[in-house]
């Protein structure tokens, strides 16, 4: 399972996506959610910032996006998960990575006016709605790590698409 974050949050400790970064248990340092009948949840999101300027007579935008996973706000149960469900949890950390690349290239592309602060937040809304759906696809499909047939299936397509 996994939560989004839209806003950051200056105060809540945060781990921006590196390609070498690979989860422990450690990580996740927030209470478990009494009553959820998840095993885990990774706390991860997408977080923007983009300026603009002129340049003869041209608008220019600058950004950054980055994925970030958010350890106090991501939790486990000891009892009921194992490495597949880390491995797991770590690809939902992956895929908001893959989507944050796909913003990057979307505001790459695009042809901003003058109502650029809307056409950002427009392609960064997009970019959630098909981040949410991909994680749930990807829940569904391997039946949250139990179906470890689908489950590696998904971690070398993603690891695939990563390294391009």
């Amino acid at each position: 399972m996994t939560l989004f974050n839209v806003l950051h949050v200056q105060s809540q400790e945060e781990v921006i996506w590196e390609p070498g970064f690979r989860f422990t248990w450690n990580d996740f340092k927030g209470p478990v959610q009494i009553g959820s009948s998840a095993a885990a949840t990774t706390a991860s999101g997408i977080s923007y910032n983009f300026s603009t300027s002129y340049e003869n007579n041209e608008l220019k935008v600058e950004y950054t996006v980055g994925a970030y996973f958010y350890p106090t706000r991501s939790w486990y149960k000891p009892e009921v998960c194992n490495d597949v469900t880390l491995s797991h949890e770590q690809l939902h950390f992956d895929i908001t990575e893959l989507y944050a690349r796909k913003m990057r290239k979307q505001l790459a592309i695009t042809k901003f006016t003058e109502n650029v602060k809307e056409e950002v937040r427009k392609i960064y809304k997009t970019t959630l709605r098909q981040l949410n759906d991909f994680q749930n696809k990807y829940d569904s499909e391997t039946n949250y790590s139990r179906n470890l047939i689908v489950q590696e299936r998904w971690v070398n397509e993603i690891e695939t698409v990563l390294k391009d």
